[in-house]
């Protein structure tokens, strides 16, 4: 456990457009709130807004924006770890890692993989891979809890998954995070 033991946090915004009031409500207020309760890693999940934002100065935009946004609505770097996820190889290296013990058919249940499918939408290979990239978001940091919506509680539980599994095949290695989720956050549509 780290030096003040606190549990750890780890979440993030994805830089997918300019931050909107459903971001702050559903997520970004919560860090604000439990930012001197639990040893937090907050991040921007540029890795993960590739699956749709393919424009390097868009991209950079977002990126920017969502970093400003942090800062402006209370976050302090000194009470957290502020980073952005591509600035992290390891993510990338781990997610490597998960990829060759994780089967197609487990990822194939993923609720955004099957939406899409669903709709006959044409889906990279990064939506489908995306809780992989996840679980290693998570377990890098050896979160022990992950502020999410009902929506994303399948990717902790994926990671849940994945890290159960290579402990098993590899040695006791990662914690098992836990979803938090806040009863009182309900779905803002931004329109």
């Amino acid at each position: 456990m780290n030096k003040e033991n606190k549990k750890i946090l780890l979440s993030g915004v994805k830089p997918s457009g300019k931050p909107h009031i459903g971001n702050y409500f559903g997520a970004m207020k919560q860090f604000v709130t439990l930012q001197n309760e639990y040893d937090s890693y907050i991040f921007i999940a540029d890795l993960h807004a590739l699956t749709t934002v393919q424009n390097k100065e868009q991209m950079s935009n977002y990126i920017y924006d969502v970093a400003v946004d942090y800062l402006a609505i209370g976050l302090n770097p000194e009470n957290i770890t502020l980073y952005k996820q591509s600035d992290v190889p390891q993510v990338s290296e781990l997610a490597w890692i998960f990829n060759c013990i994780t089967t197609m058919p487990f990822l194939m249940r993923a609720h955004a993989f099957k939406d899409a499918e669903a709709k006959n939408k044409e889906i990279n290979v990064g939506v489908f891979d995306y809780p992989i990239l996840m679980a290693a978001d998570i377990l890098l940091p050896e979160a022990d809890v992950v502020p999410v919506g009902d929506d994303q509680k399948q990717h902790v539980e994926i990671a849940r998954d994945i890290a159960q599994k290579f402990n098993n095949i590899f040695g006791e290695t990662f914690k098992l995070p836990e979803p938090m989720i806040f009863e009182n956050v309900g779905t803002i549509c931004n329109r």
